[in-house]
C-alpha cells in the first residue's frame, strides 16, 4: 500500500512541478505581451487588440496552476512559532489540519468551479472583447489549478506522516 501513495503522490508533485514551471512561463509571457503593447501603443501608436485579452487569460492560468507548485515547495507564509520541532506529533497534527482546511476548500472550489466552467461551456458564453474569447479558457483554470491543490495537499499530508514532506524548520527573523 505504500508503495502505491508513494507511486500517487511523485504522480501529484510532477504534475504541481509541471505546472508550476507553466505558470512561470506564462508570467514571462505576460510581461512580454505587455512590453510589447507598450511599445506598439506609445512608439507606433497602433495599439493592439489580442494583449489585454490573452495576458488575462496567461494571468488567471498561472495564478491558479501555481498554487499546488507553491504548496508541494511549502512557499507560502508559514507561521509556527509554537510547533518548531519538525519531527513532534504536535507539528505533525497542526500540519495535517492546516492541509486538510486547504484541501477541503480546494475540493469545494474545484467542484463549483466545474460546475462555473460548464454551465458556460454549454451555453457558449464568450467575453466581452472584441476577440469575443470563449469563457472556457478562463473559467477552466479555476478547477483544474484548485483540483490539483487539493490533490497536493493530500499528498502533502501522506508525506508528513511518511516522514516524507518537506518541512522547514524555521527560526527567529527566517521567513
Amino acid at each position: 500500500m505504500s508503495n502505491v501513495l508513494d507511486r500517487v503522490s511523485r504522480l501529484i508533485d510532477a504534475g504541481s512541478e509541471l505546472f508550476g514551471v507553466i505558470a512561470g512561463w506564462m508570467f514571462f509571457a505576460v510581461g512580454l505581451f505587455v512590453a510589447f503593447e507598450v511599445f506598439m501603443r506609445y512608439a507606433l501608436t497602433s495599439p493592439t487588440v489580442w494583449v489585454d485579452e490573452i495576458s488575462r487569460i496567461f494571468q488567471v492560468w498561472a495564478t491558479f496552476g501555481a498554487t499546488a507548485y507553491v504548496l508541494k515547495h511549502r512557499q507560502h507564509i508559514i507561521i509556527d512559532l509554537t510547533f518548531r520541532d519538525i519531527h513532534s506529533l504536535h507539528r505533525r497534527l497542526v500540519e495535517t489540519f492546516s492541509l486538510l482546511v486547504i484541501a477541503g476548500f480546494g475540493m469545494i472550489a474545484a467542484k463549483y468551479g466545474w460546475d462555473l466552467w460548464l454551465k458556460s461551456t454549454l451555453a457558449g458564453h464568450t467575453t466581452d472583447s472584441y476577440l469575443a474569447v470563449p469563457k472556457t479558457f478562463t473559467q477552466s483554470a479555476i478547477w483544474v489549478g484548485f483540483g490539483l491543490l487539493a490533490l497536493q495537499a493530500l499528498a502533502e499530508i501522506y508525506k508528513v506522516w511518511a516522514r516524507k514532506a518537506n518541512l522547514q524548520r524555521s527560526e527567529l527573523g527566517t521567513h
